[in-house]
């Protein structure tokens, strides 16, 4: 990889603002990465090669960066989401039964043998796509408690199984990994706790800021990177060590200072260049040998956003089953890490993306339809709970 190249991906990374510009869109910036480097990439132009060792290396840092990002955003520490989590969890568990059912029926349909993997895929939530738009949007009440709980819980939940089902035959190994990374990152809470408590963390964080050494910062990577270090020696997954970094960090709080940091490295490039370099990656073209996979990935979408709008039945607003729905971290993280392993038939990664495109599409449009409800002109009385 060259100056020349980076350049270029940075360039290309720009399509993600470009393309969510509009905010009644609901686009996430992510959209506008991926299909330029889809453009430029294996399907298009052929100029970018996301086999290039050193591309691949800058794209592992972002995507692990992007799910240690994703974790922070879990509201580990809210109370009032504590309070909405036995609803969370009971939608979270029936979207996951539902699911199972819907995975193995697609897998026999299409006769691939990844029950398991699309029982994931259809029952994930994405915590980093849904709490900011949720926030953006100003939507509050019970009925948003009870959605960020299950956003939370579904999030976490099949972050976890995604390595134990993407690679059956050695799920014994992947078990044994996501143990020991999930300890250190246990250890790693404990830690910041203690350091929080005893003042420590204050005093290094005035010291930094004054003579703007960005310590929190450096060690935040630091530890970050260690983790994924640890993951790839017990072979798990990166996507697991920074979620569970994020999680820890997001169990203690994090600096608003710190978050910003993270947010200029994350989102201002490591980020843009992993979505890219995932976008180069796929290959559309082999959709043409297996067209039936554009079947596959529809069918993915649509019943995910079937699954979560059935919770309708547990009293959930209709316009909310459709963001609880949306999914992007998940399928990323499948087809990142099945391509790695080589577990996945041609053209089955962008088939799962194309069903991560359909929820995201459905979301924007609930979210349109929430937001529309809650306008001043439509809401005389006040209430920003989508569910009333």
């Amino acid at each position: 990889m060259t100056f020349s190249t980076l350049a270029l991906v940075l360039a290309l990374g720009l399509a993600g603002p470009l393309l969510s510009w509009r905010a009644s869109w609901h686009l996430p910036v992510i959209l506008g990465e991926l299909l330029a480097g889809i453009v430029f990439g294996a399907t298009g132009f052929g100029v970018l090669h996301a086999s290039d060792p050193i591309f691949t290396f800058l794209a592992d840092m972002g995507f692990a960066l992007v799910m240690f990002v994703a974790g922070t955003h879990v509201p580990v520490r809210q109370a009032a989401v504590r309070a909405a989590l036995g609803v969370g969890l009971l939608r979270a568990v029936a979207v996951g039964l539902i699911a199972a059912v819907a995975g193995f029926a697609l897998a026999a349909w299409f006769d691939t043998g990844h029950g398991a993997l699309y029982a994931v895929l259809i029952a994930s939530s994405s915590a980093a796509l849904a709490l900011p738009i949720i926030d953006s949007q100003g939507l509050q009440g019970r009925s948003i408690l009870e959605l960020t709980a299950q956003v939370a819980v579904a999030d976490t939940a099949c972050i976890v199984a995604l390595p134990l089902v993407i690679d059956v035959d050695n799920a014994g190994r992947a078990a044994l990994g996501a143990v020991t990374v999930a300890v250190a990152a246990a250890a790693l809470w404990f830690g910041l706790r203690a350091l929080e408590r005893s003042g420590v963390r204050k005093r290094i964080h005035r010291v930094s800021e004054d003579r703007m050494f960005a310590l929190e910062l450096r060690v935040s990577l630091a530890v970050l990177f260690g983790l994924a270090a640890l993951a790839t020696r017990t072979h798990v997954s990166i996507m697991l060590a920074g979620f569970a970094a994020g999680l820890a960090v997001a169990g203690v709080g994090e600096p608003r200072r710190v978050a910003r940091q993270l947010f200029a490295i994350s989102d201002g490039f490591l980020a843009p260049l992993f979505f890219v370099w995932l976008g180069a990656r796929l290959n559309l073209r082999e959709f043409e040998q297996q067209p039936r996979l554009i079947a596959l990935g529809l069918a993915l979408g649509v019943a995910a956003v079937l699954a979560h709008g059935l919770m309708r039945v547990l009293g959930q607003p209709i316009t909310l089953t459709t963001l609880a729905a949306a999914q992007i971290g998940v399928p990323v993280a499948a087809v990142t890490v099945g391509s790695q392993l080589q577990v996945l038939e041609p053209g089955e990664g962008a088939a799962m993306m194309l069903g991560a495109l359909v929820t995201i599409a459905a979301a924007a449009t609930g979210v349109a339809i929430a937001a529309r409800r809650n306008s001043p002109g439509e809401n005389r009385g006040g209430s920003t709970d989508p569910g009333k």
